[in-house]
């Protein structure tokens, strides 16, 4: 069905100028493809990738969160700064830093290394996400922009599923760090067929100065809420850099909305959030792009490290989650369109919630074998909640607002959904590291351990999944602390699935509260208050 879609956009190009938009479309698609396949591929190979560089399951998080931090907390001024700079020029510089911090990735000797490359890859895709888009937008007339925007979106949903399979294939494979490396190839094809065939272009009416200290506002808030929460499992509750990091996380964020009230030319203008339907729908996809980030994030870990998947099967165990949403998005646009989106923004996450919780229920298994009745129901439910959902989202963000808007409005809500993946990540997974070392206590209470092998065992329980245990088990014990490993690890997928469970219906009930209903017309309220106006 991707594939028919994609095939359905091609008449597109042979309406376009006869060069440039072919090259238009072929780079921006080839630099989306570099981040939607770090993203989706990378969950996959992080299993292989805990194991070589014994990183901890602290460190694990840091280096999802290090990379999405930057982004959430820059995208908004990445879009801004090529509006004014040069589309062209800010993207072929954000593909630059792009390309070089993922060599520095692929490199990387040790976990601080790849964390602090991490970081830099964030700062170059803050840059270079935003672009695309916008290179579309400006180059397109009206009325070939949504074949060219069809196009792209055809292909990179392509680049998108095949991402955890390419993932699952290299960490098998001994290469978890192609999954950084195979960017070099596509960011320097990219760069090229930019420099030699792209026109730059430019909002010559910018005249404001760009955000700068929001952007650093941001990025301080996110980080230390995000130093703060992942920390206390291992610095514990008591200690004062805990509450000093997640007060001054507030405390940055507080000064963030502050300098957006009052700035002339602010990167989030506070005004947009006077629509219900605006502010539901940020709130929405703030509670369910948590849940889904979080929720991807572990059930790759369980599926590797408890469940015994190889990486490559379990890149392919959500694809029929990347199938529906890919399938069913269309349909359930024109529905949106037709009926407006407030029903499918209730249905589809509470759909969505339902998938968690059936995986929830999904204990220690035999493996791969028993997919299909495990597993696959509530991947299933999920991504038919996900596939309802998404395009009415797009629908009712840039319906809430004037036409004016509508590019601000779309970045906001991306900011927004990378935002929710921060914190996300960072608060379920501290309750994670720390429902797993309880877990593991009661799973290993009656198995016959000395007292050094018991604190030792109990000093790695912050290797989540990876945990071993290389002293003081007696050899007719180790098939025992083995499976207590794995159960534990259940226990605490169990959780997080639950939590998911609860942000997805918390993400409903936004959409039933505040997202407003259609008219006949097809405009909300608030819409038609703004043409009476």
């Amino acid at each position: 069905m991707v594939e028919a879609n994609l095939v359905q956009q091609e008449n597109v190009f042979n309406s376009m100028l006869p060069d440039e938009g072919r090259w238009v479309l072929f780079s921006t698609i080839l630099a989306s493809s570099m981040a939607f396949i770090d993203a989706s591929a990378l969950n996959v190979a992080l299993p292989a990738l805990q194991n070589d560089l014994q990183a901890s399951g602290v460190q694990l998080l840091w280096i999802v969160n290090a990379y999405l931090l930057m982004l959430a907390a820059l995208i908004l001024v990445g879009g801004s700064v090529g509006d004014k700079l040069g589309r062209k020029k800010v993207f072929m510089i954000g593909i630059s830093l792009f390309m070089l911090a993922s060599l520095a990735c692929g490199f990387a000797p040790t976990t601080e290394f790849l964390i602090g490359a991490r970081v830099m890859q964030g700062i170059g895709g803050a840059m270079m996400i935003p672009g695309s888009l916008a290179i579309i937008t400006a180059y397109f007339e009206p009325e070939r922009r949504g074949g060219a925007i069809g196009t792209w979106s055809a292909a990179t949903t392509i680049v998108t599923v095949a991402g955890p399979v390419l993932g699952g294939l290299l960490a098998d494979a001994g290469l978890w760090r192609g999954v950084f490396l195979i960017n070099l190839p596509l960011g320097l094809t990219t760069l090229l067929v930019l420099y030699f065939k792209v026109p730059e272009s430019r909002n010559e009416e910018i005249s404001g100065k760009i955000d700068y200290p929001g952007a650093i506002l941001i990025t301080l808030g996110l980080a230390g809420l995000t130093y703060g929460f992942i920390s206390i499992h291992e610095l514990g509750l008591s200690d004062l850099r805990i509450y000093g990091s997640l007060l001054g996380g507030i405390v940055a964020l507080g000064a963030y909305m502050v300098v957006q009230a009052r700035s002339a030319h602010p990167m989030m203008p506070l005004h947009l959030f006077k629509s219900p339907t605006f502010s539901g729908t940020n709130l929405l996809t703030l509670f369910l792009y948590g849940a889904l980030s979080v929720g991807t994030f572990f059930l790759s870990l369980n599926l590797v490290q408890a469940q015994g998947y190889s990486q490559s099967v379990a890149g392919l165990a959500d694809m029929p989650f990347a199938l529906l949403l890919s399938g069913l998005s269309p349909w359930a646009g024109q529905l949106a369109d037709r009926y407006g989106p407030r029903l499918p923004l209730i249905v589809g996450p509470s759909l969505a919630g339902l998938g968690f919780l059936l995986m929830s229920f999904v204990g220690l298994t035999h493996g791969s074998s028993e997919y299909w009745t495990t597993f696959f129901p509530g991947i299933m439910v999920f991504g038919l909640g996900m596939a309802i959902t998404v395009a009415p989202l797009t629908t009712a963000v840039m319906g809430s607002v004037g036409t004016h808007y509508a590019g601000t409005a779309s970045g906001i809500n991306n900011a927004v959904s990378r935002t929710a993946g921060v914190l996300a990540i960072a608060i379920v997974g501290s309750v994670a590291l720390c429902t797993f070392a309880g877990a593991l206590q009661d799973h290993t209470a009656n198995i016959h351990l000395t007292q050094t092998g018991r604190i030792f065992l109990q000093s790695q329980a912050n290797q989540l999944g990876q945990t071993s245990l290389l002293t003081g088990v007696a050899p007719q014990n180790v098939a025992a602390v083995e499976k207590a490993i794995k159960l534990a690890f259940v226990d605490t997928f169990r959780v997080v699935m639950i939590i998911c469970a609860g942000l997805a219906w918390v993400s409903a009930l936004m959409a039933a509260l505040l997202v407003e209903s259609q008219d006949s017309a097809g405009k909300t309220p608030h819409d038609q208050e703004s043409i009476n106006c």
